[in-house]
């Protein structure tokens, strides 16, 4: 605690009127493992719009572990977030199995 009439000294008082660096987070922007935006993201192809979920509502996520249940349903999987559907791809092959936070550790450093 400082006592009252005791002065800030200047490298803290600059700290708090710097401004913040413009790579950072806005609040509403969302980007895949705090890095990579989901803005410049496009699939080409017209086929495959529909069941890759890139820029569909609830398709971009801060990382790829929703826990969402994308079999209930036939075709549900299409609105799962593509880099989440590579994760669980990862998960297979026995050892492997179940282990989610692996796979998501593994695409996040990856990228």
């Amino acid at each position: 605690k400082m006592a009252q009439g005791t002065q800030v000294p200047q490298s803290l008082a600059s700290l708090r009127s710097a401004p913040l660096p413009q790579d950072e987070m806005t609040a509403c922007e969302i980007k895949l493992f705090g890095r990579w935006s989901y803005e410049d993201v496009m699939v080409a192809d017209l086929s495959l719009q529909d069941y890759i979920a890139v820029n569909k509502a609830g398709a971009n996520t801060f990382i790829s572990h929703t826990a969402g249940r994308y079999q209930k349903r036939k075709f549900r999987k299409a609105l799962c977030p593509i880099v989440e559907r590579l994760c669980c791809s990862l998960m297979m092959h026995g050892r492997n199995n179940g282990k989610k936070l692996m796979a998501v550790r593994i695409v996040k450093q990856a990228f």
